[in-house]
């Protein structure tokens, strides 16, 4: 496509505001339009298409007129905005050049142009899925290493639960806490995820808290001597990590994909309704 054509440009709007716990997919609404590929002079805007949003549970409030955040809430009838990895098409900022692959702060449509370049960095790693850099590489798994390594503090033999274990960060803690030793026990809400922890991501054991009608109880029988860590659910060290981990098949990192933007909201309910396994992911 050539710069200054116009070209079709597909996004997902907030139609209303939700009311209730859990938006609905009504609530959301693909729309038709359209955008000229080209960037105004004077800035360090970057146009980019994207290739892979990220549905993730923070944006249900910003889906509320009025909630406790610093953040705003979305404005009606304009894209949805998330985490996305993109690919630029044309660049008015130093840092970014046509052809780079970039991950950050993007909108639920096919095109967007990102002012300033506001939070968009390069990917480095690309020898890894480019997906990962919105999941294992991205927020997830900054989540998931911050929060066991540098909050927990794990040492080797201690015990580890990690509730909602088969999600995009539970299924990475997990695996961090086998690599340094600990034993690793993992709830999920379905015999299928809880096969998944046992038997491909390598927890010590897990089950299904829908089952369970004491929580209490049922903690005492895998832990009969107490757990150590509980976890509830970067930087270049943390990335390196990561990708050092990945490529020698030390960590798995499940995805749940859905293509076509028409699809993101559904892919966005279905998450918050926990009937992804793994990291959703929405793949344009």
């Amino acid at each position: 496509m050539a710069a200054g054509s116009t070209v079709e440009n597909k996004s997902v709007t907030l139609r209303r505001y939700i009311t209730e716990e859990q938006p609905v997919e009504s609530d959301m609404e693909l729309k038709n339009g359209k955008i000229t590929l080209s960037l105004t002079e004077g800035t360090k805007d970057v146009l980019v298409e994207n290739l892979y949003l990220s549905p993730d549970p923070y944006m249900r409030n910003r889906m509320r007129e009025i909630f406790d955040s610093y953040i705003p809430p979305f404005s009606l009838g304009k894209p949805i905005i998330g985490f996305g990895v993109s690919k630029v098409l044309l660049s008015n900022h130093p840092d970014f050049q046509v052809n780079d692959i970039v991950a950050g702060i993007t909108s639920w449509e096919k095109y967007s142009i990102i002012q300033g370049g506001l939070g968009l960095r390069n990917v480095s790693h690309i020898e890894v899925p480019l997906s990962y850099h919105i999941g294992i590489l991205g927020l997830p798994g900054l989540t998931a290493y911050a929060g066991f390594f540098d909050v927990c503090t794990p040492k080797e033999g201690e015990q580890v639960f990690v509730s909602a274990a088969s999600g995009a960060v539970g299924q990475l803690v997990g695996q961090l806490a086998k690599l340094t030793g600990c034993r690793v026990v993992g709830s999920a809400g379905s015999d299928e995820k809880v096969e998944l922890l046992k038997n491909k991501l390598g927890f010590d054991d897990a089950f299904n808290y829908k089952k369970e009608t004491d929580l209490r109880a049922t903690l005492k029988r895998y832990f009969p001597d107490g757990i150590d860590i509980y976890f509830e659910n970067g930087t270049e060290e943390f990335t390196k990590y990561m990708v050092s981990h990945y490529k020698e098949k030390r960590i798995i990192y499940i995805e749940d994909v859905m293509d076509g933007l028409e699809n993101a909201p559904h892919a966005f309910v279905r998450l918050l309704q926990g009937k992804n396994i793994g990291k959703q992911v929405i793949r344009l």
